[in-house]
């Protein structure tokens, strides 16, 4: 049993952070494969030097600024999902992002797969906050027509997309419509749809965290950074207690044709951090255990690199992170054998929807096949249910 904000016992819920890195995160200098001399081969000018990575064993250690998460690894914490992708992987940051947002690799589709496990979290719509996002938009993967979902900028002003008023709401449409519709849907009908939508939810959605900020009471002192914020918000709504299931989260950045030592690190230090206060601040109100989070990218970056950075490319990874996940390596890291390759890419072994699967059967204990559209091998024994 743990407490909420202000103070109150209350049952724990299985609850989904996801964190989303977009652009492309270069997986071989995240999990890196040091042990692999074909590792330097193809990074003549990106590879990490193999005294400076955090060693996970004689083969793969993480990227030097990931300190905490390696920490947290190390205390059994963080599943390492090697070699997650597709069929027939496209290296469009907007198809790949759209083919991970609606667990649909072969069509089209304008329904997100978070909007369809809320739906069957709350089929009677009992709580508009049931899915909330923090950041600018709501994202794709959130997304069902009929299923609310909040989008929040940050507790203290609760920016939502639908309060904004004149030029500022249409730039915010327009770069809503650019990034999450793709151009065979009627880009205008279905996002102007949406807004409608979420205008009676956010006035029920204000009521419902408007008191979350004034119940929060935290001794870790977050990073002034947008991911840290939203991490920070997240952390604020969860233990308010007021039913919140699924949480969406994103940082930006990752498309390193260049300067990618500098900005890989930068941003992977941002990351660690945030992760490590976010479940921090958990443990310290005895909330840890009812969170995962699933920390996932597009797509991963070419084997070789292009001088200065990675080009887009495929066989990427993710993280499972929480006390309720059973740490280790999952799937298999792929070769970097020129004849193992997938046209210049590293391969990938699992589809990323066994991993969606695994979530959603054994955490949120949704049936998964009609959200992530067929069925796929979970892993299991990679989560411990409540």
């Amino acid at each position: 049993m743990s407490i909420n904000a202000n103070g109150n016992e209350k049952s724990p819920l299985p609850t989904l952070v996801v964190l989303q890195l977009s652009g492309g995160n270069d997986f071989m200098n995240t999990v890196v494969p040091y042990g692999d001399t074909l590792y330097y081969d193809f990074r003549k000018t990106v590879g990490l030097p193999e005294h400076e990575i955090l060693h996970i064993n004689n083969q793969l250690g993480f990227h030097p600024s990931m300190g905490p998460i390696k920490s947290l690894y190390d205390k059994g914490d963080v599943a390492i999902i090697q070699g997650i992708g597709y069929p027939d992987p496209d290296r469009s940051h907007f198809r790949s992002m759209d083919i991970w947002h609606t667990a649909e690799p072969h069509k089209f589709s304008s329904e997100g797969w978070l909007g369809r496990a809320i739906r069957e979290l709350d089929p009677k719509k009992h709580n508009v906050v049931t899915g909330v996002s923090f950041g600018s938009g709501l994202p794709r993967a959130m997304y069902l027509s009929g299923t609310p979902a909040i989008s929040v900028t940050e507790l203290e002003s609760y920016g939502l997309l639908t309060s904004l008023a004149g030029k500022a709401q249409r730039r915010a449409l327009n770069a809503f419509t650019r990034m999450y519709t793709p151009e065979e849907f009627d880009e205008a009908a279905m996002v102007m749809k949406h807004i409608g939508q979420t205008g009676t939810d956010a006035m029920a959605g204000i009521e419902a965290l408007s008191d979350v900020s004034a119940q929060y009471e935290s001794k870790v002192e977050y990073a002034d950074d947008p991911l840290s914020q939203s991490l920070r918000g997240i952390a604020q709504v969860h233990l308010a207690g007021i039913g919140t299931r699924v949480f969406y989260a994103q940082h930006g950045g990752y498309d390193v044709h260049g300067s990618q030592i500098q900005t890989q690190a930068k941003l992977w230090g941002q990351v660690s951090r945030a992760v490590d206060d976010f479940f921090t601040d958990l443990q310290q109100h005895n909330a840890d255990e009812e969170v995962i989070m699933l920390v996932f990218s597009e797509f991963g970056r070419r084997v070789r690199d292009n001088g200065n950075g990675t080009d887009h490319g495929s066989g990427g990874g993710a993280l499972l992170i929480g006390k309720r996940v059973n740490g280790g390596l999952y799937g298999e890291y792929p070769s970097l054998s020129p004849n193992k390759q997938v046209s210049g890419d590293m391969g990938y072994n699992n589809d990323f929807r066994s991993t969606y699967s695994s979530i959603l059967d054994d955490w949120l204990n949704v049936q998964p096949e009609p959200i992530v559209n067929g069925k796929f091998e979970k892993f299991e024994g990679i989560l411990n249910p409540l």
